[in-house]
């Protein structure tokens, strides 16, 4: 009951507060534990294929193994001490897991950059999405920011509430360290063809569960925000596989289906043109308003997923005490 509590408390610092100000976020020091053992791994193993590969490995490994395991040991000194210390510490832990106000907030201000210049939402979008974005249409700018925030719903809130459920901070922890990962090395072009390969794969599997499970709660989150059930139900059925991810599209197209657009298609990445398949059908063009719809959609599948995680939670907890 103490870690669902502090999984509750967690989720209502992150809607009201958003990421926790002045205090350094759990996912910069990731970052920067990331890009120092890129750093030295780089220089230990050779420059082949095959040594790349091998570094990315060990990258996993000590990536994913370190703050988990000071994480535990953190949880399991304060629990001795008393359970309320404990739950607080993993309450604000799972606070800085947690990215649904910052999600919501990074979608509201490319639409008010985009009121101002298309310059200036495309210097917004850029900001969270990893492609090239200065030479993007306002249509471009607009689907990137939607796809952006469809795929994040899962990535961002209800693949780390999955795991704080499973394993409360310790393992939204680990997740978050593979996510982590994966946003900085997880790419198929240069530098990281072979180094990125094991985290790419590593976050695959990490998200393979909560992808599909936020595909279908985002379909039944089009109920209470007003949008096309029957077309994120038929868009998922038919494109929730049309990405090079096994797992990305599974939003992406739920969403697509449910605001009646095209997202998908070719994009640039770090100079390198990288095909991919379109997921929807373009029975509109998007406009700005889009990106609220989109909004809204992931805050009533956030909602949707943590009382459905906490039943679940709660359910097995009182079967055990049967047992």
């Amino acid at each position: 009951m103490w870690t669902l509590l502090a999984i509750l408390i967690a989720c209502a610092l992150d809607w009201f507060f958003g990421d926790p100000p002045r205090i350094p976020h759990l996912v910069v020091w990731i970052g920067k534990l990331i890009s120092l053992l890129e750093k030295e791994l780089r220089a230990v193993f050779p420059s082949t294929p095959r040594g790349e590969f091998c570094a990315g490995v060990v990258l996993v490994v000590l990536t994913c193994a370190l703050p988990t395991l000071l994480c535990l040991l953190i949880c399991l000194l304060l629990g001795l001490v008393h359970p309320a210390l404990r739950m607080a510490f993993e309450a604000l832990v799972c606070w800085q897991c947690l990215a649904m106000r910052s999600l919501e907030q990074a979608g509201r201000n490319v639409k008010a950059a985009l009121r101002q210049s298309l310059e200036a939402g495309r210097k917004a979008v850029g900001m969270i999405v990893g492609r090239d974005t200065t030479q993007l249409t306002e249509e471009e700018v607009i689907k990137a920011t939607v796809e952006t925030v469809a795929e994040n719903t899962a990535d961002g809130v209800v693949a780390p509430l999955f795991y704080m459920m499973i394993g409360g901070a310790p393992m939204a922890v680990l997740y978050k360290a593979i996510n982590t990962m994966d946003s900085m090395v997880g790419y198929v072009v240069e530098p990281y063809t072979h180094f990125g390969t094991a985290a790419a794969k590593t976050d695959d599997v990490a998200n393979w569960i909560p992808a599909r499970l936020t595909g279908l709660a985002m379909v039944a989150a089009t109920v209470p925000a007003q949008l096309s059930t029957w077309g994120a139900w038929h868009v998922w059925l038919r494109d929730r596989r049309n990405h090079r991810s096994p797992n990305s599209a599974q939003t992406e197209s739920a969403c697509a289906g449910a605001l009646g657009i095209q997202l998908g298609g070719d994009h640039v990445y770090f100079g390198t043109l990288v095909s991919k398949p379109t997921i929807g059908d373009p029975l509109r063009q998007p406009t700005a308003d889009d990106i609220d719809r989109t909004n809204t959609l992931m805050i009533w599948t956030s909602i949707i997923a943590v009382l459905v995680f906490s039943i679940i939670r709660l359910l097995v907890i009182g079967a055990l005490v049967c047992l």
